[in-house]
C-alpha cells in the first residue's frame, strides 16, 4: 500500500545530550489506523511532535502526503492535524469561534456547516456559544479533537487522546476514528490503553528507548507471538510432574490442583494430544480444562522486556 507518511533515519539529540530518537524509519499507509506503543520515555511524543512540525530533527527526513516537512512545511502541515496529551485551549474563546480559528488559520474558507457537523460528531453542538473555561476536562478534550478536525486533514494524530477522560467520550471517539478511516483519513495514535490499540490499529508499532523494535500487521503479531495456555484442573493435586512429562513445559499451580500447559497459537493440534494421552497414562484426571490467550499488552511487556 501507499505510504503517507515515510520516516527516514531519524534522530534526536537534545542540548543535554539526551538521544531521544535513534535512527528511526517508519512507513505508515495511506487509510490505515497505526497504533505507536511503548512506555513513558520511549520516544511516542518526541516522534509525532517531529513530524507535526512542532520540534526539530537532529537528522533524517520525513515526507508527509508528498511534502517535505522541512522544506515543504506549510503544504506538509495542512495535511495534518494534532491532538496533543495536554489540555491547551483559549480559556475565553467559544467553542465555535476557537475551532472556526483554527480552521483559518490553514488558510480554509469559512464553512459553517463542516464546523457544524464536526461539533455534532462529537457531542459539542450545545455547547457552541460557551466560553472554554466552563467546560469539564472531557469537553476540552472534545474541543481539541475538533480544533485538529477543523481544517479537514488527511493525517490525524491522536497523542494520548483518552488519557483521564470518561467512558463516553472515549467511545464517541473511537466512532469517529472509524468514520474517519472510512473517508481515507489515516490515523495514527498513541495509546496508554492498550485494549483500544488491540480494538481498533490495523497495524501496530513499538517504540522503546527511541528505537523502533516492530512493526507489523496487528493480526499477524498476535499470531505469530501471541501465546496460548492451556488449564487443566485436576482431581485431585499433584505432588510434583511426572518425569516423563517434563518435556511439555507442564507447570503446576501452587495449591497443585492445576496444571497448565502453555504453547504458541501455531502449536500444531497433536501435540496436545498427545500431552494429554501421557496425562492420562501417567494416571493423572482432570475434571475440567479452560484456554487462556495472551492479549497485545502480554506482547508489549514481553518485547519491552526483552529489548530492555
Amino acid at each position: 500500500m501507499q505510504s503517507v507518511i515515510s520516516v527516514s533515519n531519524l534522530s534526536k539529540i537534545y542540548a543535554s545530550g539526551f538521544e531521544a530518537l535513534k535512527d528511526v524509519s517508519l512507513d505508515i499507509r495511506r487509510g490505515e489506523i497505526f497504533a505507536l506503543l511503548g512506555p513513558n520515555g520511549a520516544g511516542k511524543t518526541t516522534l509525532i511532535s517531529i513530524i507535526c512540525g512542532l520540534v526539530n530533527a537532529s537528522g533524517g527526513t520525513i515526507v508527509a502526503d508528498g511534502y517535505n516537512i522541512v522544506t515543504q512545511y506549510r503544504q506538509a502541515r495542512a495535511r495534518i492535524g494534532l491532538v496533543p496529551q495536554e489540555l491547551t485551549t483559549d480559556a475565553f474563546e467559544t467553542v465555535w469561534d476557537t475551532v472556526s480559528f483554527s480552521r483559518g488559520l490553514f488558510g480554509k474558507r469559512a464553512d459553517p456547516a463542516y464546523i457544524e457537523k464536526t461539533l455534532k460528531a462529537l457531542s459539542l453542538w450545545s455547547k457552541k456559544d460557551n466560553k472554554l473555561i466552563t467546560l469539564s476536562g472531557g469537553m476540552k478534550r472534545r474541543v481539541l479533537i475538533a480544533k485538529a478536525l477543523s481544517h479537514e486533514p488527511q493525517i490525524l494524530f491522536l497523542d494520548e487522546p483518552t488519557a483521564g477522560v470518561d467512558v463516553e467520550l472515549r467511545k464517541d471517539m473511537w466512532e469517529l476514528v472509524r468514520s474517519l478511516r472510512a473517508n481515507g483519513v489515516t490515523v495514527i495514535l498513541t495509546t496508554h490503553y492498550i485494549e483500544e490499540a488491540e480494538e481498533m490499529a490495523d497495524r501496530i508499532g513499538v517504540i522503546s528507548q527511541g528505537r523502533i523494535i516492530l512493526v507489523e500487521e496487528k493480526k499477524e503479531l498476535m499470531r505469530k507471538l501471541g501465546k496460548k495456555q492451556l488449564i487443566l484442573q485436576l482431581h485431585q493435586p499433584l505432588r510434583d510432574v511426572p518425569a516423563q512429562l517434563n518435556g511439555y513445559g507442564l507447570m503446576l499451580s501452587d495449591d497443585a490442583k492445576e496444571l497448565t500447559y502453555t504453547y504458541d497459537t501455531q502449536h500444531n493440534q497433536t501435540d496436545i494430544t498427545a500431552m494429554l494421552a501421557d496425562l492420562h497414562n501417567a494416571g493423572i484426571r482432570f475434571r475440567d480444562l479452560r484456554t487462556r490467550q495472551s492479549s497485545l499488552e502480554d506482547i508489549f511487556v514481553t518485547l519491552v522486556r526483552e529489548t530492555r
